[in-house]
């Protein structure tokens, strides 16, 4: 998995974009860094969880699941009816923890057309779909807020 760990980060005017549309969130620690984000596209009327990422001396504490809660707080408010990511099937922190979440992988023949092309737009960055999974998870409305420090970004 060098290659993917060799990736670059989202860039800065990317992130900024879906700050302005109101599809990103972050964790802060105690001192008000962030610690983790979440970037979320909409994809055939689900939150298509774009990228989650939570840096590694701040993984194991529940970060991510609280911004994958805050997702689909986000996705029940906009009707939205379900969450969608693409993801490894075998590494361990992967596929398991979202599983744990409630999300299940979808046959070829359950992928919408917009995760077909997401699919198509992976392998043609050279990830191998043998290795991928599309996942699914229902929303429900509710109310609730995970605790955190979760914070919406408005802005860039």
């Amino acid at each position: 998995m060098a290659d993917v760990a060799a990736d670059e980060p989202m860039s800065s005017q990317k992130l900024a974009t879906y700050a302005r549309a109101g599809r990103s969130w972050v964790a802060t620690d105690q001192e008000d860094h962030v610690v983790g984000y979440v970037v979320v596209e909409v994809v055939d009327g689900c939150a298509h969880i774009e990228q989650v990422s939570v840096e590694p001396g701040h993984q194991g504490q529940g970060l991510g699941r609280a911004l994958i809660y805050e997702v689909e707080s986000w996705a029940a408010g906009e009707g939205l009816e379900a969450i969608t990511l693409t993801t490894f099937a075998e590494v361990p922190w992967n596929r398991p923890l979202y599983e744990r979440l409630g999300f299940r992988v979808l046959g070829e023949e359950e992928l919408s057309p917009g995760l077909r092309a997401l699919r198509d737009d992976e392998a043609a960055h050279g990830l191998d779909r043998e290795l991928r999974v599309c996942m699914r998870k229902p929303v429900w409305p509710f109310d609730a807020k995970p605790a955190g420090s979760l914070k919406p970004v408005n802005e860039p």
